[in-house]
C-alpha cells in the first residue's frame, strides 16, 4: 500500500484531502501542532476514525518509504517533518499539488474562486449535484451542515465513479493559476491577502485555463473585465436584469432570504443578499453541466449552509442569538454585519483578527467597512490579533481607534478573551445578536458556544 503524510493535518484545506486519499485506499499519515498541544481534538478524533494515522510534528513519524509529504502554505523549512522527509529524499509538495492533480483526474471540474464566498458556493454546487443524483466529488475549506452525520470532517464528498470534482480555489497564494477547469467561477475581487493588481493578475490567468464556461459576478466592477479566451461567459446579478441568471425582489424572512429567480420565487434557509449571489454563482455552474435551473434552485432550499460562515450557533432563553463567522477581510466583515441588520435587533459584533499582516494590509479600508455596516447602536468588540508576538507594532487597538476616529464610539478593545467576554455578558440584552468573527483561530467556535451556554 502506497503510504503519504500531511502536515497541518488540523486544517481546513488538507483534512478533506487526507480523507479522500484514505478513500482511494492509501495508507495515510499526518501530523499537527494543535493535536500535540492538547487542541482541536474533536478534529483529531474524527479523523482517527476514517483512518488517518496520527502522527507526532516532531519528525519521527516521517519515514522513507512514504511518497511524499504534502504541507499547508504556513509550514517552512524548519519544520521537524519537513527536515524528517529532507534527509530521507522524499517529496515535499503542496496542498494545492495534490488537489489540482485530483482535479485534473476529472471529466467535468467545476473550480471556484473569489475573495469572498467561494466557500459557500463551492458547497451550494456539490449539494446540488449530489441531490440532482450526480455523485460529485467535492473538496471545501469548510464544514457542510447537511452533511454532519457522514464518518469524519464533513467538508468532502467523494464517489468513485463520478464525472464531477467541486474545488475551492485558492487565489490567496496564486494556486487558482493551477487549476484548468471546464467550469470556472469568480464570485467577486476585492482586497485580502495581496494587491489588487496580483488579484487581477491570478484571476486572469485562471480564466484563461477555462474550457467550457466562466461565471462571472456582474456587479463586481473587476470581475468584469476578466476575459475567458476558450471558454464562455456568464453573468449573474443582484443589480442588472441583463444578466444571464438575475435575481430580484430579495427580502429577509425568518431565519433566512428569499428571492424571484424569473417567474418564480425561491428561499434560502440561511440569511444574507450575499448568500443569494453565492447561490446565483452555483445555479449557473449547474446550469453550464445541464442541469435545470429552477431544479438547482429548488435542491438550494434544504441548504443548510456552512459552518463557520454565519453559522447560527442557537438562541438562549433570553432570546439573544449567537453566530459564528469566518470573515477576517473588511468585505467579509461588512457583508456579515449587514447581513444580520437585514433583521431586527442589536448587533454586537467581535472580531478577532488573525495575523498583523491581515490588519495592515487591509487597515485603510477595515474601519470604514465596520463603519459603514455597523448601525448606530451596535456595538464591535476587538480582541487582540490572534498570531501577534510582542515585536510586532500594529493592534486591534489601532483599529478601534480608526472606527471611533470614524464616529462611532460603542467600539472596545480588550488583550484577552475573559474580560471581552464578560463585557458581553453583562451588556447583551433580549433581542441581540451577537457574531463572532475571526479565522485561523479553531477556539472561537467553541467560544460562540460557551457563550450561548453562559448566556
Amino acid at each position: 500500500m502506497k503510504k503519504i503524510a500531511f502536515c497541518g493535518a488540523s486544517g481546513n484545506g488538507i483534512s478533506p484531502l487526507e480523507q479522500i486519499m484514505i478513500k482511494k485506499g492509501w495508507e495515510v499519515y499526518g501530523s499537527d501542532l494543535s493535536f500535540d498541544e492538547g487542541r482541536d481534538q474533536s478534529r483529531k478524533e474524527a479523523l482517527c476514525k476514517v483512518g488517518l494515522h496520527i502522527i507526532p510534528q516532531d519528525g519521527s513519524g516521517i519515514t522513507p518509504d512514504m511518497q511524499a509529504l504534502y504541507v499547508s502554505s504556513i509550514i517552512n523549512e524548519n519544520n521537524p517533518d519537513v527536515k524528517a522527509a529532507r534527509r530521507f529524499g522524499i517529496p515535499i509538495k503542496k496542498r494545492s499539488d495534490l488537489l489540482c492533480e485530483l482535479f485534473s483526474q476529472y471529466a467535468k471540474g467545476i473550480a471556484v474562486g473569489g475573495t469572498a464566498g467561494k466557500t459557500t458556493t463551492t458547497a451550494m454546487i456539490g449539494y446540488i449535484l449530489d441531490r440532482l443524483g450526480q455523485r460529485p466529488c467535492m473538496i471545501n475549506g469548510g464544514m457542510l451542515c447537511n452533511y454532519q452525520d457522514q464518518p469524519g470532517m464533513p467538508n468532502y464528498l467523494y464517489y468513485e465513479d463520478s464525472q464531477y470534482c467541486v474545488i475551492e480555489a485558492d487565489e490567496s497564494d496564486g494556486s487558482i493559476r493551477k487549476y484548468h477547469p471546464y467550469v470556472g467561477i469568480i464570485n467577486n475581487i476585492s482586497h485580502d491577502h495581496t494587491s489588487m493588481e496580483k488579484l487581477v493578475e491570478y484571476f486572469t490567468a485562471f480564466a484563461g485555463n477555462i474550457t467550457h464556461a466562466l461565471i462571472i459576478n456582474k456587479d463586481c466592477p473587476f470581475c468584469s473585465k476578466i476575459k475567458a479566451p476558450a471558454a464562455r461567459t456568464v453573468t449573474f446579478s443582484l443589480k442588472d436584469p441583463a444578466a444571464d441568471i438575475y435575481a430580484s425582489g430579495i427580502k429577509a424572512v425568518d431565519g433566512g432570504v428569499e428571492y424571484r429567480l424569473s417567474d418564480r420565487i425561491f428561499r434560502l434557509n440561511i440569511i444574507g443578499t450575499f448568500n443569494v449571489a453565492n447561490a446565483l454563482a452555483a445555479i449557473a455552474a449547474c446550469m453550464m453541466t445541464g442541469i435545470d435551473k429552477y431544479a438547482a434552485a429548488e435542491a438550494l432550499e434544504s441548504f443548510c449552509g456552512v459552518k463557520a460562515r454565519l453559522e447560527k450557533i442557537g438562541t438562549s432563553a433570553k432570546g439573544i442569538t449567537i453566530y459564528n463567522d469566518f470573515a477576517h477581510n473588511p468585505s467579509k466583515l461588512s457583508a456579515s454585519v449587514s447581513a444580520l441588520r437585514e433583521h431586527p435587533g442589536r448587533v454586537i459584533a467581535m472580531y478577532q483578527p488573525h495575523t498583523p499582516f491581515s490588519v495592515t494590509n487591509t487597515r485603510a479600508e477595515m474601519a470604514p467597512a465596520l463603519v459603514s455596516a455597523l448601525g448606530q447602536d451596535d456595538i464591535l468588540l476587538m480582541q487582540e490579533i490572534y498570531e501577534r508576538t510582542p515585536q510586532d507594532t500594529i493592534s486591534s487597538a489601532d483599529v478601534i481607534e480608526d472606527v471611533k476616529k470614524l464616529g462611532h464610539d460603542k467600539a472596545c478593545f480588550f488583550k484577552t478573551r475573559a474580560p471581552l467576554e464578560q463585557f458581553i455578558l453583562q451588556n447583551a440584552r433580549p433581542g441581540d445578536r451577537i457574531v463572532i468573527m475571526g479565522a485561523h483561530d479553531n477556539s472561537l467556535a467553541d467560544f460562540s458556544r460557551e457563550l450561548l451556554t453562559r448566556l
